[in-house]
């Protein structure tokens, strides 16, 4: 059974702090590890208390969601996230949280979105940053085409890692599903840049709590 490692997680606030704020969760990509995106904590709005989830496999020195495309199959992966997925939130039914949102970057992304799709109720807005949709239809995508959750997808110009054909697919994907802000940042490679934190930044302050109206 695949778990979330509950003290691999890395909190904005201690727990007397938490309940009744905000939740945003971070997704890290592959084969990083729960240090490396809550270094942009600092880049990211005050109001939500942020947790930094460790993916449950080991994959080299850190870890991953779901195998790489070219050894796995799309069944594969797609199990293997779903897995992942259900993982997360069976964690977030441990949390207190007046709302909860997602930042992935790379595979964290691709994440994200999977969460979303599986439990459209369950989230407010999703940040994917030089990520992606996996294949297949999932069981929250009808609910998803008529809710249209805000989602902010990020990406560069120069982005060497992900697969064209994953761009596509996500392209052909999130208009239909989301309410969509997307941006494109020229000369970036798979990575994120300021500019790109400041409008993340914009993006979640926009949809927290009491903010939808602008």
């Amino acid at each position: 059974m695949t778990v979330i490692d509950e003290s691999a997680v890395v909190w904005s606030a201690p727990e007397r702090e938490r309940a009744g704020r905000p939740l945003l969760v971070l997704l890290h990509g592959y084969g990083s590890h729960e240090g490396d995106l809550f270094g942009l904590s600092p880049h990211l709005p005050l109001s939500p208390v942020i947790a930094s989830l460790r993916a449950p496999n080991v994959e080299g020195p850190g870890y991953s969601w779901f195998p790489l495309a070219g050894v796995s199959s799309p069944s594969e992966r797609l199990d293997a996230a779903n897995s992942a997925a259900l993982a997360v939130l069976e964690w977030l039914g441990t949390t207190q949280s007046t709302s909860v949102g997602l930042l992935g970057f790379s595979q964290g992304g691709a994440l994200a979105l999977q969460l979303l799709r599986l439990a459209p109720e369950r989230f407010d807005y999703v940040v994917q940053l030089s990520g992606f949709a996996l294949e297949g239809t999932q069981p929250g995508d009808a609910v998803l085409a008529t809710s249209r959750p805000p989602v902010f997808w990020g990406r560069g110009t120069a982005d060497q890692v992900i697969a064209g054909a994953f761009i596509e697919q996500t392209d052909a994907w999130l208009p239909g599903h989301s309410t969509l802000t997307e941006r494109i940042y020229e000369d970036l490679p798979h990575g994120i840049s300021q500019p790109e934190l400041s409008d993340v930044n914009a993006f979640i302050q926009q949809h927290l709590p009491g903010r939808r109206d602008s």
